[in-house]
């Protein structure tokens, strides 16, 4: 009874050292011991994959979904860690009793680990003094190893198989709290080392294999059992790209890249690496164009290297990994397949080396860095890209020459529009979303400026927005954009002439004396009252607004604002707040109704601290507004009218 209350004591004071500084493995155990709590004491609950024996403590998303990697799981109870059944009581109530190693085996039914133990003359050195950690193989783990290396094993029992099961061994006792990941033990087997890795998910994984039954405390060290069997590792991943001959066309790529060396030193990467014939499958004479670029051939070798070890049992589900080239991947699983942006491409997983793991993909992962601008495209621009290329523009866009493309979505184009393609929509020079700013001059390819508009919510240019999908290829850029891009070609002062609904305007506006702030250079946005806006005034009303020119001026410019605001500029939803050159703020809102996007101005904010007797006028339930600077395009705005104290929203066309 002594004995048995100090083991207990003793198995006590070990877990309770891993509840002080619990890690990921520790917690999602103790989720699944909550999970199971209605199943009696010290029960886990786990998943396991259907149709195999793989199972899980598994993460609070892949328990709500009731899979793991796409495949259905089914909820099984176990003891946790440490602990047993006992005959005719409910859940675990009894703590395991704690052995040696080499009797510990047998508790985790490790036992083909326990009898190669035996064989090699491991035994003695498990049941004696010592303080050691086993990666124990389960036994299913020896029946999927390689038949002939088994046979190597079993035929030199006292070297190879004791050697084996030595580089599963630490000569110290690691608990799962202990292991960090990115950490490097040392084996019992000529000091190679044993990589680990613990991820946020809780699986932890040695050499990519992973942890199943983790901590099981034995009196001279400690036991995990682990899902395969594993190697020593001796070779970094530049070692093997040397030595592979599936894998010599990505190895030429990355010599030219000047990424081997990289490969070749300490660290911690997982390299997607395509076969030769995952090569042979690009476009005819794309690497032959790309070899003599380093940048791009840097880029396109860096799309498949992570800085982080991403052993394929730690996927279980998509989670997004950005790459040395910068941009993202997503990695995922579908079953036992590992999956690369959605795609079931990899090969041959976890070739474990001292700098990385590597997994055989059957595709060349091509990053936008690595092609060129007009590659870029999609279905959304296919208008424009055979535009393009029915003018001759595309075979003119080499790739030693960088343009820009402000490529509009199919639904901007009409029939007798193609002459727009060419004068605004392809810039000289290669400019990234990064690099606009507002008052920006663009020049096109056919020598024309485009001006740029920064808002909070939107990037302007001219009179188009752009949407999401910027890119930037190797000798470019390609932006999408709203509509088609139409530059201002007259003044303020010359569209509202042509216009012919705003004479009473540009007749107070001549009265007092600012005619020349519609023609004079400059960023106006203008609230252009039309003469319907002024019928509600009289003569008497027409000569009181004259006869005190400071208060007309103080009037009309409250009609305009600095900068250009052009409809995609203003925010939905939400008021817009602009200065007007009078001095006080202007509220507009942008709103859709029926389908229409229209802009109007706030009818309090308007009315409010105006000249008495004026009120007819300049309320503005009568005012409509256009961006005057964006050129004659058609532009939907809202006429207010005020009714009974009601505000009656009518659209107007002009």
């Amino acid at each position: 009874m002594h004995q048995l209350l100090v083991v207990t004591l003793v198995l006590v004071a070990l877990c309770s050292l891993g509840s002080v500084d619990s890690s990921a493995y520790d917690k999602i155990v103790t989720h699944s011991r909550i999970r199971a709590r209605n199943e009696g004491p010290n029960v886990c609950a786990l998943q396991q994959v259907l149709g195999t024996k793989k199972k899980y403590f598994s993460t609070c998303r892949n328990w709500y979904k009731g899979s793991i990697c796409g495949k259905k799981a089914v909820v099984i109870y176990e003891c946790c860690p440490g602990y047993m059944k006992l005959e005719g009581m409910r859940g675990c109530p009894a703590v395991a009793p704690i052995d040696h190693v080499y009797g510990t085996l047998g508790l985790v039914k490790a036992t083909t680990t326990q009898q190669y133990a035996d064989i090699s003359k491991l035994r003695e050195e498990i049941e004696g003094k010592g303080s050691f950690t086993m990666f124990a193989p389960s036994n299913d783990a020896w029946d999927q190893l390689d038949t002939t290396a088994r046979s190597a094993l079993e035929s030199n029992v006292n070297i190879e198989l004791y050697n084996a099961l030595h580089f599963h061994m630490v000569n110290r006792r690691i608990l799962t709290k202990d292991m960090k990941n990115g950490m490097t033990e040392t084996s019992m087997y000529n000091d190679l080392g044993l990589y680990i890795n613990h991820y946020p998910n809780g699986i932890v994984t040695v050499n990519c294999a992973r942890i199943i039954h983790g901590n099981q405390v034995a009196t001279n060290g400690v036991v995990h059992v682990i899902d395969r069997v594993i190697s020593a590792v001796g070779n970094t991943i530049k070692n093997v790209l040397d030595v592979s001959d599936e894998l010599s066309s990505f190895s030429a790529a990355a010599l030219a890249s000047g990424m081997m060396d990289k490969l070749d030193q300490p660290g911690h990467y997982t390299l997607f690496a395509p076969t030769n014939e995952a090569f042979d499958k690009l476009n005819a004479g794309y690497l032959e164009r790309i070899m003599g670029n380093k940048a791009v051939i840097a880029a396109l070798v860096n799309y498949h290297l992570l800085n982080s070890v991403q052993c394929s049992e730690a996927i279980m589900a998509g989670s997004v990994y950005e790459t040395e080239e910068g941009s993202t991947i997503e990695i995922g699983c579908d079953g036992d397949s590992l999956t690369v942006n959605g795609i079931k491409m990899v090969l041959k997983k976890d070739i474990v080396t001292t700098n990385g793991v590597i997994h055989l993909i059957d595709q060349v992962l091509i990053p936008d860095s690595a092609k060129e601008v007009m590659e870029l495209m999609g279905e959304s621009q296919s208008t424009f890209t055979d535009m393009v290329s029915e003018l001759g523009l595309a075979a003119a866009m080499g790739p030693q020459t960088e343009y820009t493309l402000l490529a509009p979505l199919n639904s901007a184009f009409t029939s007798d529009l193609l002459r727009l393609i060419l004068e605004n929509h392809i810039l000289k020079l290669k400019v990234t979303l990064s690099e606009l700013y507002n008052g920006q001059l663009l020049e096109t390819l056919a020598g024309k400026l485009l001006r740029v508009f920064i808002y909070r919510t939107a990037v302007c240019i001219e009179n188009s927005c752009m949407v999401r999908g910027s890119k930037e290829g190797s000798n470019g850029a390609f932006h999408p954009i709203m509509s088609l891009i139409k530059p201002a070609e007259k003044t303020i002062y010359e569209l509202l002439i042509a216009d012919g609904r705003f004479k009473i305007f540009l007749s107070l506006m001549e009265t007092a004396g600012l005619t020349d702030l519609l023609r004079q250079e400059g960023s106006y946005t203008i609230f252009a009252p039309t003469d319907e806006a002024f019928d509600g005034l009289s003569k008497e009303d027409f000569a009181l607004l004259k006869s005190d020119l400071n208060t007309l001026r103080t009037i009309l410019l409250y009609h305009f604002s600095n900068g250009i605001f052009i409809n995609g500029g203003l925010e939905g939803g939400v008021t817009n707040l602009l200065k007007t050159l009078q001095g006080n703020n202007l509220q507009v809102m942008f709103v859709c109704t029926n389908s229409q996007h229209l802009s109007f101005l706030s009818y309090q904010v308007i009315s409010r601290g105006l000249v008495s007797g004026l009120q007819d006028f300049l309320t503005a339930h009568k005012l409509v507004w256009d961006n005057t600077l964006i050129g004659e395009r058609v532009i939907q705005a809202s006429q207010l009218k005020q009714k009974e104290g009601t505000m009656i929203r009518d659209n107007v066309s002009f």
